[in-house]
């Protein structure tokens, strides 16, 4: 079993930082690509390739930055110049290999509350 845990969701007011974690444990062979996406509908917030090459939503370009940690199986989000439509609950994607022959599988955490207010 694969589990992900992120943490550092917290109350922020306008123009504030914060540092999302996203912590994979359990049986992981490797990791692929590893993410953040906001809300219900689960819009991308920022993506991080094994290569570290990255991609970003338009709303978060220049103010949110993506990075990993490969040793620790580690996905962080550092989100600067916080605004009110940040808000919202983020939630850490990976995919994630069982085994070496596996085929990589999508796993989810739990979700972690970002809000943005005065």
């Amino acid at each position: 079993q694969v589990q992900l845990q992120e943490s550092g969701g917290a109350l922020v007011q306008p123009g504030g930082s914060l540092r999302l974690s996203c912590a994979a444990s359990g049986s992981i062979y490797s990791i692929d690509a590893m993410a953040w996406y906001r809300g219900k509908q689960r819009e991308l917030v920022a993506a991080i390739a094994s290569d570290g090459s990255t991609n970003y939503g338009v709303s978060v370009k220049g103010r949110f930055t993506v990075s990993r940690d490969n040793a620790e199986n580690t996905v962080y989000l550092q989100m600067n110049s916080l605004k009110l439509e940040d808000s919202g609950i983020y939630y850490c994607n990976a995919q994630i290999k069982n085994r070496r022959y596996d085929l990589y599988s999508d796993f989810w955490g739990q979700g972690t509350q970002v809000t943005v207010s005065s």
